[in-house]
């Protein structure tokens, strides 16, 4: 189980990197609780992985807490996702060592592409220099957090 704060930015993406590198990984999440909700309750399908996730908090800093559960508690709980969202999930290095993580959606989201990179400390996240296929922050854009598009068929 992971437990702890999560720090991290997110971009939408200007130009599409060289992917060679990375590892792709297909996944489908459905939330249980709505956009409106003081917490996320998240199921996650990563490859053949399955998670249950509760997030708090909003913006760059957020309480998460993330078990893996069996496919079984998985489908039995499935139904009650009343929002999903599909992609790939490319993650790869950045020149500075940074773990990046390029969001392909697909469905109603499609053709949307964001990345996300995660840090230590708040002090590491605003001190990280995008590279120059990085677009737009959209870390404090709650139009772009995957509960809110699961929900709205993508950010105006």
């Amino acid at each position: 189980m992971a437990t702890g704060t999560e720090i991290e930015r997110k971009f939408l993406v200007a130009e599409m990197p060289d992917l060679a590198a990375a590892k792709a990984v297909e996944i489908r999440q459905g939330y249980v609780t709505r956009p409106e909700d003081s917490i996320e309750v998240r199921l996650r399908q990563k490859g053949e992985n399955y998670f249950l996730t509760i997030k708090s908090g909003s913006g760059m800093v957020r309480g998460e807490h993330e078990s893996e559960i069996s496919q079984a508690a998985f489908e039995t709980l499935w139904p009650a996702a009343s929002a999903t969202v599909d992609k790939v999930r490319w993650t790869g290095s950045l020149d500075d060592g940074s773990v990046f993580e390029l969001d392909v959606f697909s469905g109603d989201l499609a053709p949307l592409v964001v990345v996300e990179v995660e840090f230590d400390s708040v002090e590491a996240a605003h001190l990280f220099v995008p590279p120059a296929w990085f677009g737009p922050d959209v870390s404090g854009d709650k139009a772009y957090s995957n509960k809110v598009m699961a929900f709205r068929d993508r950010p105006v």
